[in-house]
């Protein structure tokens, strides 16, 4: 009896740590950000580890903490809710619907609209060119591995989103080059197949399957196994995330700090798209009467992108140094703390859905 007063008085310890720390998500955000920054100045022999260790423009620092967030996720997943959740017709078709038929359109109108028009007094046609050409490659890159995470904070329905990410991933083998090269209006934009299949594989993939084994090695144990061994990964999906904040704004810090209009300009059209497809996403699941649990994923989804495949094509048809190379940069350094507020919106709106099941 003593044993199990003092777990319970241990668990509920952690749970009351956890509660703490995610209070104060924003802060650690912030700080996580403003410590990249200043490490990218001080150190800059250090931003450039997590770009120049890469295989097919990913970055494998990136992909060792990404693997970190997801995989105490996947072990979590039912394995047969996902099953189901392919076999609902409303959360997948809003979901593919938004993806592909309204976000690519809506960034290549705010592309055009600030580019061309609102900050052409600042900046060279040629430039601006650049940098639209960057936000169309960015709104064309459907998420197909953080939203995992985005879903997991925001209580979403895992089956769904797992669901969606495969679905993503396939079209965009068929879609994205056309559509890309459509909205650019250039012939032969190239399909960085090998960024792709390497990203998802290694995103989705390998911690799906390292998932899976150790859901299924823990239950054959027993549910106490299962708790005890789960109560603490929420912990370590956070601590990677923010890890790769620090990670993303160190590599990119001396830009932004030599480039903080360019940035700023960048930015805020962005940031519009975003906001924007998500709430369409969430204003049309509303409107159809999903469940919470799969509204919040299905808003998502569509508001992050596959930043990988935009900067791997940006690169190889505009070069590195280029305007459209750095606007899919600015995409992956401003969508992290976004998604966040994001999921507290969601968690804070919950109250607006039906529960599923209920």
């Amino acid at each position: 009896m003593i044993f199990i007063c003092s777990s319970r008085g241990i668990l509920v310890a952690k749970r009351a740590h956890l509660r703490f720390f995610e209070r104060w998500l924003s802060v650690w955000v912030a700080l996580c950000i403003i410590i990249g920054v200043v490490l990218g100045e001080v150190f800059p022999g250090l931003a450039s580890v997590s770009w120049d260790v890469q295989y097919a423009h990913v970055s494998i620092p990136i992909a060792v903490l990404l693997f970190f967030m997801i995989y105490p996720i996947m072990v979590q997943i039912d394995f047969g809710k996902v099953v189901r959740a392919g076999r609902t017709p409303k959360p997948v078709g809003t979901t593919l619907f938004v993806n592909w038929l309204i976000k690519p359109f809506t960034m290549a109108f705010f592309a055009w609209l600030f580019m061309s028009i609102i900050w052409s007094p600042f900046i060279s046609p040629g430039l601006a060119s650049e940098f639209k050409a960057g936000m169309i490659l960015l709104g064309v890159a459907p998420c197909t591995a953080m939203v995992l995470v985005w879903s997991y904070l925001s209580k979403g329905n895992m089956g769904h989103t797992l669901v969606m990410v495969a679905i993503n991933s396939l079209i965009m083998l068929f879609l994205y080059a056309p559509l890309g090269g459509f909205l650019l209006g250039v012939s032969g934009i190239p399909i960085p197949w090998e960024t792709i299949v390497f990203a998802v594989g290694i995103y989705v993939g390998l911690p799906l399957v390292a998932g899976y084994f150790t859901r299924q090695r823990l239950l054959k144990k027993g549910q106490r196994w299962f708790r005890e061994f789960t109560s603490d990964l929420h912990y370590v999906s956070i601590v990677a995330l923010l890890v790769t904040l620090v990670v993303l704004f160190t590599s990119q810090g001396k830009t932004i700090l030599a480039q903080p209009l360019i940035i700023g300009m960048i930015a805020l059209p962005l940031t519009i798209q975003i906001f924007l497809i998500f709430l369409i996403g969430y204003g049309i699941s509303k409107k159809i009467g999903l469940s919470y649990e799969d509204a919040a994923p299905t808003a998502q989804i569509g508001a992050s992108n596959h930043f990988e495949v935009a900067i791997a094509v940006a690169i190889t048809l505009f070069g590195i140094n280029s305007g459209a190379a750095l606007a899919t940069v600015v995409g992956v350094l401003i969508e992290v703390p976004i998604m966040l507020t994001l999921v507290k919106i969601c968690l804070r709106t919950q109250h607006w859905f039906p529960r599923k099941g209920g």
